[in-house]
């Protein structure tokens, strides 16, 4: 069975429960702190949210995301990027290649004001794209309680870059729990919205992109075709940071420009193999969850280190997994989480938890414990691979994390 079946019953079995929401729910999202307000979750401790004496139906609901685990704030700061040299590949009468990027960086503590989650027409295209007759206020999304500062003073010193890709229709605010984490262990995090792929990108000019591509992806190839395109959006990501002398982003110099690596979710996760393999500057990718139509070449990649992390599957393994791993040539580990399904390597489940709506039936673990493992176990590779500290978590089990399974 393939990841992408997987992706297409668990998206719609992720909408088929927001709709099941009680509408008090909705009713109540816009009393949700904004941003700048430290809201705790609902009824955190209980893992539900909170209810009215009166009605036993929930009362308010406040999104936040967990606490990033590392020593330092992290500073964000939204970028929009064109690639002159290249038309749009999805829409060529849109002129060159736009993205918007959010880059996270280790920060001063007390600098910056609270960064925003997302945009209200992004969020808005969100919910109404994965939600038919939503009825969710807007709220319910923005008002979610991140970590990162706006504006932050960053710290001094050079640090790795991390280039993340989210899923496929999936906003790159999906993945800000892990961007965080990891801004927050000391790496500069360039989280990549791949425009025409997702379900809104808001640009500078205040419009807003649609999803172009959702429902045309047919065969493998498109899918390869896309597993390719974001690879290019990657390595133009990568040169507009590292440039000398004049980068795109302010805090540039941060970046240690021998220290680079890519992982995303879903096909964010699957393009990092073609990444590897045309962008000598990537040393190592991870793939959370995501089906290689771009499949490992029989060559190898270098010899690069690669990190697989994957829901469990009914029946037989995804065949471009198995596949492609005995032509992975340098380190690499393929980790299955027992509980977990196509989004749990996302923000999505922390929702469906703060919403009060229940988890897909086949999903044991919680959004919280996903989100905990998802970020111990990119963050150890990152560390073994572009800083060199040992990670005995990578050796294999471990007592403490039984959901994890190792493959040989």
């Amino acid at each position: 069975m393939s990841r992408h079946t997987s992706r297409v019953r668990t998206t719609a079995a992720f909408a088929a429960l927001l709709l099941a929401v009680p509408l008090s729910v909705a009713a109540a999202a816009p009393a949700l702190a904004a941003p700048a307000a430290p809201a705790a979750p609902v009824a955190a401790a209980a893992g539900a949210a909170g209810s009215s004496a009166a009605t036993g139906t929930p009362s308010a609901v406040h999104l936040e995301l967990p606490r990033p685990t590392g020593p330092f704030t992290v500073g964000q700061e939204v970028l929009h990027l064109v690639d002159e040299n290249r038309p749009d590949p999805w829409v060529p009468s849109a002129g060159p290649r736009q993205l918007m990027v959010t880059m996270y960086y280790p920060a001063h503590a007390g600098t910056g004001s609270p960064a925003p989650y997302m945009t209200a027409a992004a969020a808005r295209l969100l919910l109404d794209s994965k939600l038919p007759g939503n009825s969710i206020p807007t709220e319910a999304v923005t008002g979610t309680r991140t970590w990162s500062r706006t504006d932050a003073r960053p710290q001094g010193g050079h640090y790795p870059l991390v280039v993340l890709s989210p899923g496929f229709t999936m906003p790159r605010a999906s993945l800000s729990s892990l961007a965080e984490d990891l801004g927050s262990r000391g790496y500069v995090v360039a989280l990549v919205d791949h425009t025409y792929e997702n379900t809104g990108t808001t640009f500078p000019d205040g419009q807003t992109l649609p999803c172009v591509e959702c429902g045309k992806l047919t065969t493998r190839e498109a899918w390869k075709g896309l597993d390719e395109s974001r690879a290019k959006d990657a390595s133009f990501v990568i040169d507009q940071l590292t440039d000398r002398p004049h980068p795109a982003w302010r805090y540039a110099r941060m970046i240690d420009r021998d220290r680079i690596g890519m992982a995303g979710h879903s096909v964010g996760g699957a393009a990092s193999v073609p990444a590897l393999v045309t962008d000598d500057r990537i040393r190592a990718g991870v793939d959370l969850d995501g089906s290689m139509d771009y499949e490992v070449p029989e060559s190898g990649i270098g010899g690069k280190p690669y990190l697989m992390i994957g829901h469990p599957l009914p029946g037989a393994e995804d065949p471009s997994w198995t596949d492609s791993w005995p032509r992975l040539d340098g380190w690499k580990r393929w980790l299955t989480v027992d509980g977990t399904d196509h989004g749990s390597f996302t923000d999505y489940p922390l929702f469906l938890k703060a919403l009060g709506a229940p988890q897909p039936p086949e999903t044991t673990i919680t959004g919280q414990r996903a989100v905990e493992l998802t970020r111990r176990y990119v963050g150890a590779f990152f560390d073994l691979q572009l800083k060199g500290i040992d990670q005995p978590l990578l050796d294999g089990p471990t007592a403490a994390d039984p959901e994890v399974h190792f493959h040989s």
